[in-house]
C-alpha cells in the first residue's frame, strides 16, 4: 500500500475521505495545549512582508492550476459523450501538458497565533478495533482461518468461481498486498518494524478500506447472504449451524449498510462509526472475507462490461480503474495504444488525488504509470505468498 495511494472505487475521493476519517476519529487538543506566543513589532512586520510575496506568487499559480484543471474537466466530458456517440477518441481529446507545479515561497506561520502544543498523530483504527466493535454491536466474532493457505484456497475458490482470471488474482494481490502479505495485513503494518502504525483502514489481499465493506454489504448483501445459506445447505451438525448464525448477523449488517443512502459520502460516514467499524472485521471471516475480496474486482469488471467492453481485463488495467476511480481508470485503459505515451496522467484525476499520489507524479504519462504498476506486479508475484496463491487456483 506504500507504493500507490488507492482507495478503491471512487478512488479520486480518497485523500478527502481518508482526511476527514481521521479528523473524526481525532481528539481535538485541550485549549489548555495552546500557547499564545510574545510577538515583537519586527517579527510581525517580517511576517506581513512574506505573507505578501507568499500571496503573491501563490495566486498566479493558484490561477493557472485552476485554468488546468477546467480544461482536465471539459476534455473529460467531451471523451465521455464522444464515447456515449461512438466517435473515435483523438490525441485533441485530451489535454497533453503536465499540471502547474508550485515552486514559490512557503506560506508563512502567524508568531502571533496560539500555537498548539506536538499532538500525537492522529489515530487509525486497527484490526483489534474492528473485532470490538463487531463483537460489541454485532455479536460476531470472524471465523478466521486455521493457516494463511486455508484462507487463499477460500478465496481462490470464490474468485475462480465469479471468473476471475489466476493472472488478475495473484498479480493484484501481489500489487496491493506486497507479495506475501497476511489475509489480514493492513496498509502500514505491511513489514513488521519498530514504531509501524497504520495508514489506513485498507486491510486484506485487496486492501479494503472500512468504506468498501461497508458499501459492499449495501450493494451486494443479498447475494453474500444466499452464498452462506448456499454453503450451510451442504453441511450438517454444528458446522451448519454455525453459518447459519452467521447468516442471520450478516443480515442485521446488511440491514445497517442500509440504513443511510447508497452513496459513497454516507457509507464513509457510517463506516467510521464506533458500528460501523465492526463492519470491516467481516473480512477477517474465512466464508464472508473471501467474498468482499473478491467483489471489489468485480464491481470494476461490471462497470467495465456495462460500459461495452468484453474482453478481460488485465491486473494492471484493473489496478488503474481501483487507482483512479471506474470511471477514470476504464477511461485510461481504453484509450488508444498510440496515444498512451503521449497523454499526462493528470487527465485521469483530481487535482488533490493527483497531489497525494507521487507514483502517478512521477510516472506522468500513461504508459509510464502502467509500465511502473506492470513492474512491481512482476516483482513482488515472485514472492511466496503470490505464489502460493497462483498454486491454489
Amino acid at each position: 500500500m506504500e507504493f500507490l495511494t488507492r482507495c478503491g472505487r471512487r478512488a479520486t475521493l480518497c485523500v478527502v475521505f481518508l482526511v476527514a476519517s481521521l479528523r473524526l476519529l481525532a481528539a481535538e487538543p485541550a485549549a489548555s495545549d495552546a500557547q499564545t506566543p510574545t510577538v515583537t513589532p519586527a517579527a510581525m512586520a517580517e511576517y506581513q512582508r512574506k505573507l505578501e510575496e507568499y500571496t503573491r506568487v501563490h495566486e498566479k499559480f493558484e490561477k493557472a492550476a485552476a485554468i488546468y484543471w477546467s480544461a482536465i474537466a471539459e476534455k473529460r466530458r467531451t471523451r465521455l459523450s464522444k464515447r456515449a456517440n461512438g466517435q473515435e477518441i483523438v490525441l485533441d481529446d485530451y489535454v497533453l501538458t503536465q499540471p502547474p507545479v508550485y515552486f514559490g515561497p512557503e506560506k508563512p506561520v502567524d508568531p502571533s497565533a496560539p500555537q498548539a502544543l506536538p499532538s500525537e498523530r492522529s489515530y487509525v483504527p486497527v484490526v483489534a478495533d474492528f473485532l470490538q466493535s463487531a463483537d460489541e454491536h454485532f455479536k460476531f466474532v470472524p471465523q478466521r482461518p486455521q493457516s494463511e493457505i486455508e484462507f487463499k484456497r477460500a478465496y481462490v475458490k470464490v474468485a475462480a468461481a465469479a471468473g476471475l482470471t489466476r493472472e488478475q488474482v495473484t498479480r493484484i494481490y501481489g500489487f496491493e498486498a506486497g507479495g506475501s502479505g497476511t489475509y489480514d495485513v493492513q496498509a502500514g503494518l505491511e513489514y513488521p518494524r519498530p514504531g509501524a502504525q497504520a495508514i489506513s483502514t485498507a486491510l486484506g489481499y485487496n486492501q479494503l478500506l472500512n468504506t468498501n465493506s461497508v458499501e459492499l454489504l449495501a450493494e451486494h448483501g443479498d447475494h453474500f447472504i444466499r452464498a452462506l445459506k448456499a454453503k450451510a445447505e451442504t453441511l450438517e451438525g454444528e458446522p451448519k449451524k454455525v453459518l447459519e448464525r452467521k447468516s442471520e448477523i450478516l443480515r442485521r449488517m446488511v440491514s445497517f449498510c442500509r440504513s443511510v443512502s447508497d452513496s459513497w459520502s454516507e457509507h464513509e460516514r457510517l463506516a467510521n462509526t464506533r458500528k460501523g467499524l465492526g463492519i470491516h472485521a467481516l473480512n477477517l471471516d474465512v466464508d464472508v472475507g473471501p467474498l468482499l475480496q473478491t467483489q471489489k474486482l468485480l464491481d470494476s469488471i461490471a462497470f467495465a462490461r456495462m460500459k461495452g467492453f468484453n474482453g478481460v481485463l488485465s491486473a494492471a488495467e484493473l489496478e488503474m480503474m481501483n487507482l483512479t476511480g471506474d470511471g477514470n481508470g476504464f477511461d485510461m485503459i481504453t484509450m488508444p495504444l498510440e496515444l498512451r505515451d503521449k497523454v499526462p496522467t493528470s487527465n485521469f484525476f483530481q487535482p488533490l488525488g493527483l497531489q497525494h499520489n507521487p507514483v502517478a507524479i512521477r510516472n506522468n504519462l500513461v504508459s509510464k504509470l502502467l509500465a511502473i504498476t506492470n513492474s512491481k506486479m512482476d516483482q513482488e508475484s515472485r514472492l511466496p505468498g503470490a505464489k502460493d496463491l497462483a498454486q491454489a487456483f
